[in-house]
């Protein structure tokens, strides 16, 4: 097996573990009660910031913090980012705890499609037209999942917007997923303190009242958050951009299979058509994607072909033939490099 073999082996594993723990994270939840989803974020925020801290710790990766400090413009973004993935997890704790997993898989579902809308309206992008008919048949499974729910299915729609509004803060903010995670979760990390010391005054605290599994449990949330995390940028480094993007479909996929199998959630006839729907848009954006890749791959290579062929022609002797006068090349200009041979 040749080295990059190994390397696009090894990028699979680590892609399939991080989407795989995402989309198994469903389970998990339900394990962390009576803790209701409040306390349940607000452990997730401690924890996360503890476990990437420590793993930061071991990797010596501090340097990116001091120059951090210095800009005001990055510092806001990442509390933008705090900000909205703190809704975003809130609100999937709350919609898994609360028997709408099938919901939340479809966030995760429609969120590429709110990305590449915001991607035209906020920084100007062209679609391409399989792109733009994939964001129309995707408005319009939104509106038949409407009537199917009988009423916007808003726990997806704001689980795509806030995911695609912190996808749009981290590409601003420009630094790697740990250090990311660990800005974040800094942010974060004194108002989830100031609530569970609220929740332990009050007498409401689950942790340490429920028992010491229960209390591992919470404390296991840092893991959770930062492993499958570690994992993905492990998986990045090694595989094309086009091998991730199919892979993010793993978590909703297992989610949606969970909440029909393991939480028996209903899905009536207009449910699956507006599902459907937005698979075929998904699909579209797939093939949109695996099909600009060969060409720009195909492109990349006929350019390299031909760089080549010209380094061959410049780098050729001038012929001079052997019937011109004998003193005829002393008057000959030298040729050129870059110029074309035996013209």
């Amino acid at each position: 097996m040749s080295p990059q073999q190994q390397q696009d082996r090894a990028g699979l594993v680590y892609g399939f573990a991080a989407y795989g723990i995402w989309g198994l994270v469903p389970i998990f939840w339900p394990l962390l009660k009576p803790a209701g989803a409040v306390e349940i974020l607000a452990h997730r925020m401690v924890w996360s910031l503890v476990a990437v801290a420590l793993v930061l710790l071991v990797l010596r990766r501090w340097a990116w913090i001091r120059p951090l400090l210095r800009q005001p413009k990055r510092l806001a973004m990442i509390a933008l980012a705090a900000t909205v993935i703190s809704v975003n997890w809130g609100l999937y704790i709350w919609g898994v705890n609360s028997g709408h997993v099938v919901e939340t898989a479809l966030g995760y579902f429609i969120n590429p499609l709110v990305s590449i809308a915001f991607g035209v309206l906020l920084l100007r992008e062209r679609l391409r037209p399989a792109q733009w008919t994939a964001v129309g048949v995707g408005a319009v499974a939104v509106g038949v999942l409407s009537v199917g729910y009988g009423k916007l299915p808003w726990i997806a729609l704001t689980l795509a917007f806030s995911f695609a509004t912190y996808g749009l803060a981290k590409k601003r903010i420009g630094l790697d997923g740990l250090e990311s995670l660990a800005a974040e979760t800094a942010v974060q990390f004194l108002p989830a303190v100031g609530f569970l010391v609220y929740l332990g005054a009050r007498g409401d605290s689950t942790f340490g009242s429920a028992g010491m599994g229960h209390s591992a449990l919470l404390a296991s949330c840092g893991l959770i958050t930062a492993i499958p995390l570690i994992c993905f940028g492990a998986s990045a480094v090694r595989l094309p951009l086009s091998t991730i993007g199919m892979l993010q479909y793993i978590a909703p996929t297992f989610q949606f299979v969970l909440g029909l199998a393991v939480f028996h959630e209903s899905m009536p006839p207009e449910r699956w058509a507006g599902f459907a729907l937005v698979w075929l848009a998904l699909a579209l954006l797939t093939w949109d994607a695996l099909h600009t890749a060969h060409r720009a791959r195909r492109e990349l290579t006929d350019a390299a072909s031909r760089a080549a062929l010209m380094s061959v022609n410049v780098d050729a002797p001038v012929a001079v033939p052997d019937a011109l006068p004998d003193a005829l090349p002393d008057a000959l200009p030298e040729p050129r490099r870059g110029s074309i041979s035996g013209g």
